[in-house]
């Protein structure tokens, strides 16, 4: 039986209804949850005409995705307390998600991936749902897609 799942989410509604169905899969396994957040890197400024189209800079936007990564964590432990199950959260800055997770489920020791199949819609949830296939194809770590 799994011991320690890791838990990825982005905080969209697909992702929330996942970390409450992992949390009841985790109570009734009697196993620990981490969840995680893989924050985006700074993106590269685009220029138009001269003039640089978002302002932000490399320090504002790593403060503003760090506010973001407590406040999606921080939902996904309420949850779990909630339910009386022991978790923890992870967050890291990196530019390739799917290595994020799989890398974060190492670290931890975790026995289980349960994700997501996709996130955001749009072009962002193509985006993700490849992360979820990414995850299976290169992880040694056992996933649970929930859909």
């Amino acid at each position: 039986m799994f011991k320690h799942i890791l838990v990825p989410t982005d905080g969209s509604p697909l992702s929330e209804g996942t970390v409450a169905r992992a949390v009841l899969f985790a109570k009734d396994a009697g196993a620990r949850i981490t969840f995680f957040y893989a924050q985006p890197d700074f993106p590269m400024p685009i220029y138009g005409e001269g003039a640089l189209i978002d302002p932000t800079t490399p320090d504002q936007f790593a403060k503003s995705a760090e506010e973001e990564a407590r406040k999606i964590l921080g939902k996904a432990k309420a949850v779990a307390d909630s339910e009386g199950v022991a978790a923890d959260t992870d967050t890291i800055v990196n530019e390739v998600p799917y290595e994020a997770v799989i890398d974060a489920a190492k670290r931890h020791g975790c026995d289980l991936i349960f994700m997501a199949s996709h996130g955001r819609r749009g072009i962002a949830g193509l985006l993700l749902g490849s992360e979820t296939q990414k995850v299976l194809t290169h992880s040694n770590i056992p996933v649970l897609v929930y859909r």
